[in-house]
């Protein structure tokens, strides 16, 4: 027995196979992430397609999606906020960072996947990818006490 791909910490026979295999529809937005994510582990590239939207199907390319797939080392998901999505949610939003290594290397695919249900399964319907967050600078006065901690103004300390 081995755990999920997801990252659940379940057995993967117990997690995301019996949605992937059709035995179980995924209950939330979360869920269903977390078997696509597993469908590109497992190189599952029918899943993907038939979880995808109808409406958001255009332009899919199955083959590269399949090759990606193959080509990829995946190393782990990582939800980072789930909106709505639930059991009684007709839509939802998982943000998600999904990490692999590929011929480029180590990369992290962060996005904001959007998903909605209809006739009760979770269908994924686009995503944002999603910015990384710019790093908060405080500015330092010239006539402020240097960082540095010495007591002096920056100005006559670090700052020169």
């Amino acid at each position: 027995m081995s755990n999920c791909p997801c990252g659940s910490d379940q057995e993967y026979s117990a997690c995301c196979e019996p949605i992937i295999g059709g035995e179980k529809t995924a209950e939330t937005a979360e869920q269903m992430m977390r078997a696509r994510y597993s469908a590109h582990v497992k190189v599952d590239v029918d899943f993907i397609y038939n979880t995808t939207h109808p409406a958001h199907r255009e332009g899919y390319d199955h083959k590269g999606t399949k090759t990606w797939a193959e080509n990829s080392d995946w190393a782990g998901l990582q939800i980072i906020e789930t909106t709505a999505g639930g059991a009684d949610d007709e839509t939802g939003e998982v943000e998600f960072i999904a990490s692999f290594r590929d011929k480029e290397g180590k990369r992290n695919h962060h996005e904001l996947g959007h998903f909605v249900r209809e006739k009760g399964q979770w269908l994924f319907t686009d995503g944002d990818m999603v910015k990384p967050k710019p790093v908060s600078v405080t500015k330092v006065g010239r006539n402020d006490p240097c960082t540095c901690g010495s007591g002096k103004k920056y100005k006559k300390c670090c700052g020169k």
